[in-house]
C-alpha cells in the first residue's frame, strides 16, 4: 500500500479527533448553533464516533507499524480508543465523560501524529 494512502488515513484520523474535541469542548456554543440538529450533539454521536474510529484507526496505525515498526503508535492508540470507548458509558455532558473524551482522542489523534512522522522518517 502506498505511503500517500497511509498518510491519508492518518490525516483522516486526525480531523476525525478534532472533530471530536470541537464536539466535546465547545457544547454549549455549539448547541445554541446547531439547535435544529436532530440530535448531532447528542450522546449518539459519540457511539458513531466510536464506529468511525475503530477501523480507521485500527487500520492506520497497524499499517504504520507494518512500516516503521513502533509498535508504540498502536499501543498510544488502543490508549485513546480505549478511553474513548469508556467515556460512552459516562453520562452524556458530565466532566468525567468530556473528560475521558477529550483525553482519548487527544491520545489518539497523537499516536496518528507519531505514525505519520515515523513513516516519513
Amino acid at each position: 500500500m502506498p505511503k500517500r494512502f497511509s498518510s491519508l488515513l492518518d490525516k483522516s484520523a486526525m480531523t476525525l479527533s478534532g472533530l471530536c474535541i470541537v464536539h466535546c469542548l465547545g457544547g454549549t456554543l455549539l448547541a445554541t448553533i446547531f439547535a435544529a440538529s436532530s440530535g448531532w450533539l447528542g450522546h449518539d454521536v459519540h457511539l458513531i464516533g466510536l464506529a468511525l474510529a475503530l477501523p480507521l484507526a485500527g487500520f492506520a496505525l497497524w499499517r504504520g507499524v507494518l512500516v516503521h515498526g513502533q509498535a508504540g503508535v498502536a499501543v498510544l492508540g488502543a490508549l485513546g480508543i480505549g478511553l474513548m470507548a469508556i467515556s460512552v458509558f459516562a453520562g452524556h455532558g458530565g466532566s468525567t465523560e468530556i473528560m475521558l473524551s477529550v483525553a482519548g482522542v487527544s491520545l489518539l489523534g497523537g499516536a496518528h501524529l507519531w505514525n505519520l512522522r515515523a513513516a516519513r522518517g
